[in-house]
């Protein structure tokens, strides 16, 4: 059975994409901790992040750095924060954080509720930037 994110990936289930290539696609959490929190996630579906190949390993964080460029020149922080967990979806999958505090990525912090309209914006600013 396929994923909710290999659903995104074939167009089944709408997503709010800011970047994409021909392996790796990133979009905003529907749940997000912050606004700007980014899933990056391989195209190729694997549960476990350490279960890719070296070189899919590898580019799938080349990808995420290039999209945390982005998703900090477009989102107010000090910084954007990574994480790796990988419990809610079986599908290999990095969290792009802007950080005020460390308590941003708190993942037991109550999820932030936004309007269709704040999400396309805020995917119109990290794609853009």
């Amino acid at each position: 059975m396929s994923s909710i994110f290999t659903k995104i990936v074939n167009g089944e289930i709408p997503a709010y994409k800011v970047m994409e290539d021909e392996k790796h696609l990133a979009f905003l959490d529907v749940m997000p901790l912050v606004e700007g929190h980014t899933l990056v996630i391989p195209k190729k579906e694997v549960d476990l992040i350490f279960d890719l190949e070296s070189e899919e390993f590898k580019d799938l964080f080349g990808f995420a750095q290039r999209v945390a460029k982005k998703v900090g020149a477009a989102i107010s922080c000090k910084r954007v924060g990574l994480s790796v967990v990988g419990l809610e979806v079986p599908h290999a999958h990095i969290h792009l954080i802007p950080l005020q505090q460390i308590h941003d990525m708190d993942f037991s912090n109550d999820r932030l509720k936004l309007s269709p309209e704040a999400y396309q914006k805020i995917q119109e600013k990290i794609a853009n930037a």
